[in-house]
């Protein structure tokens, strides 16, 4: 009890034995007051409370507590009010039930308010909640703020999750202050909620802890007090937004980072905050030279910008703005805005603000379509705009056409084209910061790759945000981000629908029309076709299940070993061009990668005769010094056909003497005397890393890269420069290789410089897109076939699903057969380019010029030497690598010109279009190939391959240049030649395997044939004939053809008849066809003479042309 010296006494202006305020006095000093209640359910503070009320009713007169008595639970209190007019009897009777409500037990005014807001259940909320209120609780919680927490927590343990609720304003003396309710069915510890209020800058004043012991299950609510921050909006107008972004983070729909403070300093709800946050960071993957934090603060500190670059994105691409036009939108929302931003941008102070604010700007500018209005409203929200590349003021080259970036809370991903029609692989990438670097490299890979199918080069990679804590989970995460890719892939692209294109819904577009997607399996996505075929499915895209090809009713890349095989005809060539045949000699290798994999396990089984006597993948390193080839390559199948097999479940009873298998995880790793001598190593023992260096290194015949990884730089090159950190310990110069000869089954195992080093040094190379091109190779013709059936079902030529199923499965082996083709043709290019190159350079050299001036090839970037650093090397060549970078890049620029020509619709292309189909197709459908959707794009592929594979890639520009008509003219004339010559008959006959030829005497014959062809269209095309391919002219040309072979007894001289008879019978004898065999003889010894009957015969023909006309 608490005493102090009693009031005088005076007037009673109100007294009364019950109630709450027992007597009111009116005395010289002011007002006594006597108050009594019991104090049974109230919070400690109550007296606090009175006292506050009393000034308040008061007018702010002072009020003192001059003394209160407790006895057991009843409290008689008395308070003196200063000086203040005499209540009135009805003030008296309306203090008192103020002072009544002030001053009920808690749990009465909680029960009450429950009552008068929600009626019974407010009640039944009560009656299950009321003994499991703390003291705690009810001392720091007014009953009007329990009133509102009770039904959230029953909430909340009847469905569990978590919630968040926000109180206020309430005034004080720092500025308004906010209490910021968390609920949660489990416990959240404190700092996993103060990062969420740090990154919005809010200030916590207060935070208390309190646990309800609630059935089904506990529940734990966090109770902050928050304040704003200087320059923020009011947070009561902001409470909605605020909560769902609250919400948004704790649920793992969007990343907590300071980009959140712009809904409490423009108001932005936080997926319209989101788009900044996709923007920021693709500005990131093109190389940002800035911070994260430095990017978010730009935004954050000039919100006038930052506010005027949203509305930009909304008038541009806002479905709800009904102007159907695009420039009249232009003209009258988006013009005015660039003038409010220049305007606003010119405000901005700091340099590197305003710097980051105008690529922002240039970023959005450049965007031509977004899915932002197509998912915002949804519970599937995320973010994908794409980009047209030209319009990126700061992109780095090279760049793709256009690339569809994908923005969610879990993952990142791209998709980079090099033009409209273009497909590629979507791999996993685990490399956060730079995935766009690797994939831009994997396209640039494509691209060359590419060359020998209808699509040019694409690539698609995404990466999992967070870690992965454990293979199971890790999958599932990795699937939901590739669905989140592939669907906002889709968002993004037209459909076709009866012969019509289509928009996607709710996308305002300004590009034009875009309807050609198709992807692949790649690394981490290998078994995901079927799930990206289900998805355009949902969509209703028109591929159907062309749009991912593989799949369960596609071609099995794994079954068929079509990259491995690919890139052993590749093997093949090289050895055959060394005097070696891999099918019959033993052939020794090294090898990255393991007998599970794909390319490297198919291609370990192309041939009994390898010898594997070392090979190492990220988890194995496999030692045989001496391995017996028959029993080895038996085991090899074994652990192939082993389901998820490593190098640890060979049977090490076959390991020759000195072999073993080893984890990389091993600190040292004992060298055997075997493995001693073989490597040249000195050391007992070496480290995992210094020996895959070993082995890279070893004397053999065949290095075989099956693995993933860039293992082979250049020695000028450094580390960092390569960009595959996971391999820099293990990363060795192409100079010091010692194999003869290198497969590229995978992809960007070296880089071109290293390649390059490694050719000059002796070594035989392609480059990887050149090797392992078989896989998507076989992905296209699988998807044009799709596409070409879908066609003939939909006129009913065929009649089910099933039906063409069983017809793409019938022809599996064509297909393959039609690929491995393109395989040898493009090696036998780069064969035969070397000769031309050993006799003339310069046509190669003027080609990169041309094609350089042209905006395709980056010389620098592609690693290509010019004239003088050739001629100053030991051999003044260019090797493989650089030839068949030429080779690809003559063949994207030939295919483009004949796509924007008359050529492919012509009626002479047409055999083709036929010849593109698998034979036993032809009869039944050839006749339809026409009516293909991607007809055009079809024959100019065919085409362009075909002239460059022969004619080399210098032909077509030199004669071009020099006769000084369009490319596709000489294409032309070259074909129609080509055809009176009957070219394909004689080389079909000259690539054939049973021939007993030395490879250098076919590639001298093929080379005379083309070098015949060369002279006869520069002749043609001097005279001024222009050829066309009409079967009627081309035969009467091909019989004055026949008539000058066959007069070849009279018009050369004895001797020299003598030697072409001679040499047609050694070319018979080699297993040449009669007619082939004469024909190729006469080419070699009377070229000159041929040459000048069929120019005489081309000019005759034209003068008769002309006549007629």
């Amino acid at each position: 009890m608490k005493r102090k010296a009693r009031q005088s006494s005076g007037e009673v202006l109100w007294a009364r034995a019950d109630g709450v305020l027992r007597q009111l006095t009116a005395t010289s000093a002011g007002l006594d007051l006597e108050l009594a209640f019991d104090l049974d359910g109230h919070p400690a503070g109550v007296l606090a409370v009175v006292q506050r009320l009393l000034r308040r009713r008061f007018n702010g007169a002072a009020v003192v507590l001059n003394e209160y008595r407790v006895a057991g639970t009843a409290l008689t209190a008395h308070f003196r009010v200063t000086a203040t007019a005499p209540p009135s009897a009805a003030c008296c009777a309306a203090l008192e039930r103020q002072l009544a409500r002030v001053t009920a037990p808690w749990g009465l005014r909680v029960r009450r308010g429950l009552q008068r807001h929600q009626g019974s259940a407010g009640l039944a909320i009560w009656s299950e909640l009321a003994g499991g209120i703390s003291d705690d609780y009810r001392g720091h919680m007014h009953p009007h703020f329990a009133r509102r927490d009770l039904p959230v927590l029953c909430a909340v343990a009847a469905g569990g999750g978590e919630r968040f609720a926000l109180w206020g304003p309430f005034p004080s003396s720092r500025g308004p202050l906010y209490r910021l309710q968390h609920y949660a069915a489990t416990a959240v510890s404190l700092n996993d909620l103060l990062p969420l209020l740090t990154n919005l800058d809010l200030t916590v004043e207060a935070e208390h802890d309190f646990v309800f012991p609630l059935p089904p299950q506990p529940v734990w609510l966090k109770s902050f007090v928050v304040r704003g921050g200087a320059g923020m909006l009011p947070l009561a107008g902001l409470r909605e937004p605020l909560l769902a972004l609250f919400g948004g983070l704790r649920d793992g729909r969007l990343e907590n980072d300071p980009l959140n403070r712009l809904l409490l300093t423009c108001g932005l709800p936080w997926r319209q905050i989101d788009i900044f946050r996709g923007y920021r960071n693709y500005y990131f993957q093109l190389g940002s030279p800035f911070s994260r934090q430095r990017v978010d603060f730009a935004l954050i500190h000039n919100p006038t910008v930052a506010l005027l670059l949203f509305r930009y994105f909304e008038a541009r691409f806002s479905p709800a703005i009904h102007d159907e036009d695009l420039l009249a939108r232009e003209e009258r929302l988006l013009f005015p805005l660039r003038l409010e931003l220049a305007a606003a941008l010119d405000g901005v102070t700091d340099v590197n603000a305003d710097r980051i604010l105008r690529t922002l700007f240039n970023l959005i500018d450049a965007t031509v379509r977004t899915n932002y209005y197509r998912r915002c409203a949804g519970d599937d929200y995320f973010f994908a705009f794409k980009i047209i590349d030209l319009g990126i003021i700061d992109m780095p080259s090279p760049r793709p056409v256009c690339e569809i970036y994908v923005h969610a809370a879990t993952m990142e991903g791209i998709h980079l084209r090099g033009g409209l029609v273009a497909r590629g692989g979507i791999r996993w990438s685990e490399r956060p910061d730079d995935f766009r670097t690797e994939i831009l490299g994997l396209m640039k890979t494509q691209m060359a790759k590419n060359v020998v199918i209808v699509p040019v080069g694409s690539k698609g990679g995404f990466v999992v945000k967070g870690s992965l804590p454990n293979r199971e989970e890790g999958a599932q995460r990795v699937e939901a981000a590739y669905r989140t890719l592939v669907r906002g892939l889709l968002d993004l692209t037209d459909n076709r629908v009866g012969g019509r294109i289509l928009r996607p819904a709710e996308v305002i577009a300004y590009d034009g029309d875009d309807p050609y997607l198709v992807v692949a399996a790649d690394k981490g996505t290998a078994t995901f076709s079927d799930i990206a075929n289900a998805i355009a499915r949902d969509y209703g895209f028109w591929l159907d299940d062309a749009f991912a090809s593989g799949g369960t009713h596609g071609y099995d890349h794994k079954a068929l070993a079509i990259t491995a095989r690919g890139a052993w005809e590749c093997v093949n060539a090289h050895f055959r061009e060394l005097g070696r045949d891999p099918d019959r000699d033993n052939i020794s290798v090294v090898g990255i990668g393991d007998m599970s994999g794909d390319v490297f396990g198919n291609g370990m089984l192309l041939s009994p005769r390898l010898r594997l006597r070392a090979a190492f993948d990220h988890r194995h390193i496999f030692l045989d010094p001496d391995p017996e080839p028959l029993s080895a390559h038996a085991e090899r199948q074994r652990l192939f056909r082993l389901p998820r097999s490593s190098w640890d479940d060979y049977d090490r009873t076959l390991l020759s003497n000195g072999g073993g298998i080893f984890p990389r995880a091993a600190k040292e790793i004992g060298l055997s005397p075997e493995v001693k001598g073989w490597l040249g190593c000195h050391h007992d023992s070496i480290d995992p890393a210094g020996l895959i260096r070993l082995i890279l290194c070893a004397p053999v015949d065949l290095l075989w890269n099956g693995g993933i990884g860039t293992y082979v730089k250049a020695a000028s090159e450094k580390h960092e420069e390569v960009g595959d950190r996971a391999n820099d310990a293990v990363r060795v110069d192409g100079g010091q290789l010692r194999a003869l000869v290198v497969g590229e089954g995978g992809n960007l195992g070296f880089t071109q410089r290293g390649r390059i080093e490694y050719a000059l040094a002796g070594g035989r190379i392609n480059t990887d897109a050149v090797d392992n091109s078989g896989g998507v190779d076989c992905s296209d013709r699988e998807v044009n076939l799709k596409i070409f059936m879908q066609h003939l079902m939909e006129i009913g030529a065929v009649s089910s699903r099933g039906e063409r199923d069983r017809l793409l499965a019938a022809v599996s082996g064509e297909v393959c057969a039609a690929v491995l083709a393109d395989n040898r043709a493009q090696s036998l290019a780069l064969s035969l380019d070397q000769r031309r190159c050993r006799d003339d350079l310069a046509p190669f050299f003027v080609l990169a010029t041309r094609l350089a001036d042209a905006g395709l090839l980056d010389r620098k970037g592609e690693a290509l030497p010019n004239e003088a650093e050739v001629r100053v090397r030991p051999q003044p060549l260019l090797t493989r690598p650089e030839l068949a970078i030429l080779m690809a890049y003559a063949k994207m620029q030939l295919y483009q010109g004949l796509l924007d020509s008359d050529l492919p619709l012509h009626p002479g292309t047409q055999g083709f279009l036929v010849d593109y189909l698998p034979p036993s197709l032809r009869e039944r459908f050839g006749a339809r190939m026409a009516e293909h959707p991607l007809a055009r794009e079809l024959v100019a592929t065919v085409v362009a391959n075909r002239v460059v594979n022969q004619g080399g890639s210098a032909l077509v520009q030199s004669l071009a240049r020099t006769s000084g008509v369009p490319p596709v003219v000489v294409v032309t004339t070259y074909l129609a030649l080509d055809r009176i010559l009957v070219g394909d008959s004689l080389r079909q006959a000259l690539r054939s395997r049973d021939g007993g030829l030395t490879v250098a005497r076919t590639h001298e014959l093929l080379l005379r044939l083309e070098e015949l062809l060369a002279t006869l269209v520069a002749g043609s095309l001097a005279a001024g004939v222009e050829l066309a391919l009409t079967e009627r002219d081309l035969t009467r040309l091909r019989q004055s053809s026949d008539t000058l072979l066959s007069s070849l007894a009279t018009t050369l001289s004895p001797p020299r008849y003598g030697r072409c008879r001679a040499a047609a019978a050694l070319l018979e004898k080699g297993g040449l066809p009669t007619a082939a065999a004469w024909r190729l003889a006469a080419l070699a010894e009377a070229g000159a003479e041929l040459t000048a009957g069929l120019l005489a015969q081309l000019a005759k023909t034209a003068d008769e042309g002309r006549s007629n006309r």
